[in-house]
C-alpha cells in the first residue's frame, strides 16, 4: 500500500461517517479510526479527525528529489471573522510540525515572507519520513499557527497567508 492510499483512507474516515477502516494486503495491515471509536459503539458515526495504527511497519517510499513535492500541496480555505481575507495553508498528513529542515537552519518562510505556488513552507515528518509542504496559494505569511516540533492532524492549520501582500 503507497502513502498516497493511506492518505487517501485517512480522507475518506475523516470525511464519512464511518469510524474504523481495516486495510489487510499480504502481510501489511492497517487499521484507521476516528477520535471518538469505541469498541462499545463502532456504529455510532462521527466526523472527527482519524487516529492511525499499524499492526507493522510499512516499507518507506523512496524520496522524491528536493523539487517535488512528497506529500501533496495543502489545501487552501477562506478563513471566517476578522482574517475573513485570508487563507489557510493546511497540512495534508498526520505527523510533527517542523519550521526548519534541521535545528541549525533558518526557517523556511516566517511571518512577512512572501510566498509563491509551490514555495516549500514547512516539514511534517510522518512515519520517519520528512514531507516537504508546499503552498498552493501565493501572498505573504500573517501568522505561524503551529509551533516548531509539534504534532499536527490531517488538514490542522499551518500559516494563515494573506493573499493581497
Amino acid at each position: 500500500m503507497t502513502y498516497k492510499e493511506i492518505q487517501q483512507l485517512i480522507k475518506l474516515v475523516s470525511e464519512s461517517d464511518l469510524n474504523e477502516i481495516k486495510v489487510k494486503e499480504g502481510d501489511f495491515e492497517i487499521i484507521i479510526r476516528n477520535k471518538n471509536y469505541s469498541k462499545n459503539n463502532s456504529n455510532s458515526p462521527s466526523l472527527m479527525q482519524p487516529a492511525m495504527m499499524m499492526s507493522q511497519p510499512m516499507s518507506a517510499p523512496t524520496p522524491a528529489p528536493a523539487a517535488a513535492p512528497s506529500a501533496p500541496a495543502p489545501k487552501a480555505a477562506p478563513v471566517e471573522d476578522s482574517t475573513a481575507n485570508l487563507l489557510e495553508v493546511k497540512s495534508p498528513i498526520v505527523g510533527t510540525f517542523y519550521r526548519s529542515a534541521s535545528p541549525d537552519k533558518p526557517a523556511y518562510v516566517s511571518v512577512g515572507d512572501t510566498i509563491g505556488e509551490g514555495s516549500v513552507v514547512c516539514i511534517v515528518e510522518a512515519m520517519k519520513l520528512f514531507n516537504e509542504i508546499e503552498s498552493e496559494v501565493s501572498g505573504k505569511i500573517v501568522k505561524v499557527m503551529i509551533d516548531d516540533a509539534s504534532p499536527v492532524e490531517y488538514d490542522q492549520v499551518l500559516f494563515l497567508v494573506d493573499p493581497n501582500g
